[in-house]
């Protein structure tokens, strides 16, 4: 029998993140399960038992699960180690909002048993290409989970880009920024900046613009087969590309990003079957005293439900 192993990502700078990392370690191996971690973060974690391996694209090769113990941004960061394998994430919760998180902290012994079990699900997420060019060639080449935003790179003056879907120019606008994002990013950056929220099941690409000075300038939602773009104007100042806030290119003037759906996804490992109403109105803290729907009984969070699912299995 292959032996099972996971590779563990952790926050490193919060001592309560190490501290759940440790808790998770001791009882994923007492169940058999290797740890993997990364050769940056053995030390902090302090797991001498562990396997370590050289962050990079093959980190999680082998493993059937990339467990991230942090808020949002160490997930997307996990996510650049399970998206070339296609390895599963699932992240336990220590931020203030957690959206791409399956568990809180108090649900570590329904998760150990989820994964010693096999008993969860994998749901795939869409993903991001995005090329940069200057005068037809091509200078870099990224991808993202939730966003990727073209924003001016100095506070003191706006950037004038010209907006671009399917190979037809929509609008230009002397704005802060466009954020180009998925249905899973529509819940970070794009939100901020006014965008819809889209449930996760929907096929679609979002384009929303930043304090956009110009009539002109909703946020739209195109078909998952669209291409955008956008064009820094040639004489504006130069802007700055960034992907899911962890990678980042310089964008001069007449600068071009493009952005289409990846045939890539990002695969996520899923304990429970909450509605996503249910996530936002947990997530989100939503006001929702007083309904009276067609179920009785709700779940107070779906941490709550995880517990409840435990409990009837």
């Amino acid at each position: 029998m292959t032996e099972r192993a996971v590779l563990l990502l952790a926050h490193t700078g919060r001592k309560d993140a190490v501290r759940v990392a440790q808790l998770l370690a001791g009882q994923l191996g007492a169940a058999g399960i290797r740890i993997r971690v990364l050769v940056e973060e053995q030390r902090e974690l302090q797991l001498a038992d562990a396997d370590p391996v050289t962050a990079g694209p093959d980190a999680a090769d082998g493993c059937e699960l990339v467990v991230v113990v942090g808020g949002d941004g160490t997930l997307l960061r996990g996510a650049e180690y399970a998206r070339p394998s296609g390895t599963p994430m699932l992240g336990v919760n220590l931020g203030h909002v957690g959206f791409l998180a399956e568990a809180e902290r108090e649900d570590l012994t329904e998760v150990v048993e989820r994964v010693v079990g096999r008993r969860y699900e994998v749901e795939e997420r869409m993903t991001l290409d995005v090329t940069v060019s200057r005068n037809g060639t091509v200078v870099a080449r990224t991808w993202a989970l939730n966003e990727a935003s073209v924003e001016k790179a100095s506070r003191e003056r706006m950037l004038e880009v010209i907006a671009e879907i399917d190979g037809r120019p929509l609008s230009r606008w002397g704005c802060d920024g466009v954020v180009c994002a998925t249905p899973t990013g529509s819940t970070a950056y794009a939100f901020s900046a006014g965008g819809p929220v889209v449930w996760p099941e929907v096929d679609a690409l979002l384009m929303v613009p930043i304090s956009a000075h110009a009539l002109f300038a909703r946020p739209l939602v195109a078909a998952p087969t669209s291409v955008f773009a956008v064009e820094v104007a040639p004489e504006t100042p130069h802007g700055v590309l960034w992907c899911d806030g962890r990678r980042t290119v310089e964008l001069p003037p007449g600068a071009r990003v493009e952005v289409r759906r990846s045939d890539q996804p990002v695969r996520f490992a899923r304990l429970i079957r909450a509605p996503f109403t249910d996530r936002l109105v947990a997530k989100f803290a939503l006001p929702v005293r007083g309904w009276r729907g067609a179920r009785a009984a709700q779940p107070d969070t779906p941490g709550q439900e995880l517990r409840n699912d435990i409990e009837d299995a």
